[in-house]
């Protein structure tokens, strides 16, 4: 339902997790009070099952994203250096190129400095024209939230 909110939650540092849909709302509920975090959803039953539950009552990304911000007043910065990763939500550490070198593509090998790789899911991460582009959008979406 809100994967792609989740994923920029994660691309500002915060740790979203997101359970694919199918999960009964009692666990959810559960779950979300056990590791006492927000409860993000555009289901107004699940909604209403605990205390720490928000309804995204938008229905596009941008505008989403710009709602969560601003109801839970979070103000995060425009910049990839506390983001995790945007798969499985694990914490990204510093690695040396010797350490990715098999698991990535050689022209990024030879032109990429820095690398990052997640904790949990072992993806690489690697500055860009995607990173770039991540962080314009952020700062879009940073611009919104002081209007």
């Amino acid at each position: 339902m809100l994967g792609s909110l989740a994923r920029w939650l994660r691309f500002f540092g915060f740790d979203a997790t997101y359970l694919n849909p199918g999960v009964a709302d009692p666990v959810l509920a559960e779950l979300a009070r056990s590791e006492a975090r927000w409860l993000l959803t555009r289901d107004r039953e699940l909604a209403a099952v605990g205390p720490r539950t928000l309804l995204v009552r938008t229905e596009r990304l941008d505008d989403q994203l710009v709602e969560v911000l601003s109801r839970l007043s979070l103000r995060p910065a425009a910049n990839l250096k506390r983001s995790r990763c945007g798969e499985c939500n694990g914490i990204l550490y510093a690695v040396e190129r010797e350490e990715v070198a098999a698991l990535i593509p050689p022209y990024v090998l030879t032109t990429a400095t820095r690398f990052r790789r997640c904790d949990s899911c072992g993806r690489v991460y690697w500055p860009g024209t995607h990173s770039a582009r991540i962080v314009d959008r952020m700062q879009t979406f940073i611009d919104r939230l002081n209007d």
